[in-house]
């Protein structure tokens, strides 16, 4: 789940601040985006492609850990399988409509698996299993971001998984991803202010206005359409997306956003060098839990 530091260009020059009524300059032709060319897209930004690439082995091995663990205290636990996603591309899109809104599939669809609540009077449903699973409340720690503290177990069976697979630097583990999470929080405010991200974000403006729309950004117009019928039916996503193709809009947009997660990874080395260090511990770790690790 790790990833080299991207080097990115700038992309786009900021506008002169002479004043008048001279329109932008026009866009290039652009060619609609292929879905290999969205998902290249959603992987640039490196701080959201540490956080969201997911780990599925060291997940499973967290599971095992915990079901053996339990097993020791004579209880059955038996939390749901680590399902691998059909879908490659789990990251984020913070920058609006991608791809046209389609209704669900309803029956289609198959219905997620959940874990079914204990039942009353069962081992699982008593004070004791809840203590040993997820330990004394009274020993809960904490991991703490700038803005953000997250608590976890501090022992029980939950807690010894984690340890199992990050030693004593579960904490730190936990406390990179604050760290990870508010720095994308903090980057999609801050490339509001890049030139070439406003200056694309003019031209969108303009493309739409000159369709018959008023809109001031593609995030503003999907929050405006607050329901699934109320998406499919509006002519204005349509035409987001058709001004995202002309004016290379979501090119654009990603690529600032990378290089704005970029300058805060290159002012805090020791993140993505602890990352990397308890990635590949965990990685170590989880492959001699289920048995795949490389054998000397």
């Amino acid at each position: 789940m790790l990833a080299p530091a991207l080097v990115l260009a700038a992309v786009g020059a900021a506008v002169s601040g002479c004043a008048g009524t001279a329109a932008p300059e026009p866009a290039r032709p652009q060619k609609a985006l292929t879905q290999a060319r969205l998902t290249d897209l959603h992987q640039k930004p490196p701080v959201t492609r540490l956080l969201f690439t997911p780990d599925t082995e060291g997940a499973e091995a967290q599971r095992k850990s915990a079901i053996t663990c339990m097993a020791k205290h004579g209880y059955r636990y038996a939390p749901v399988a680590v399902q691998k996603s059909d879908d490659a591309d789990q990251l984020p899109q913070p920058f609006g409509l991608e791809a046209p809104v389609s209704r669900r599939a309803g029956a289609a669809a198959s219905p997620p698996v959940t874990e079914k609540p204990p039942a009353k009077g069962s081992p699982e449903s008593t004070a004791a299993y809840a203590k040993a699973l997820f330990g004394d409340e009274s020993k809960r720690v904490t991991a703490k971001g700038v803005r953000m503290t997250v608590s976890r177990p501090g022992n029980g069976c939950l807690a010894e998984a984690e340890t199992r697979l990050l030693g004593n630097g579960r904490m730190r583990w936990l406390q990179l991803r604050i760290l990870l999470f508010e720095a994308q929080e903090q980057a999609r405010k801050d490339v509001e202010k890049d030139a070439a991200f406003q200056t694309v974000t003019g031209r969108w403006r303009q493309c739409m206005k000159q369709a018959g729309f008023k809109a001031k950004d593609p995030v503003g117009l999907l929050g405006s359409l607050n329901t699934d019928e109320a998406r499919h039916s509006s002519p204005a996503l349509p035409a987001d997306l058709r001004c995202k193709t002309e004016t290379g809009y979501l090119t654009t947009a990603y690529t600032r956003l990378a290089a704005v997660q970029q300058r805060w990874l290159d002012r805090h080395p020791d993140v993505q060098s602890d990352w990397t260090s308890l990635s590949a511990r965990q990685k170590k770790a989880a492959g001699e839990v289920l048995g795949t690790g490389k054998r000397d």
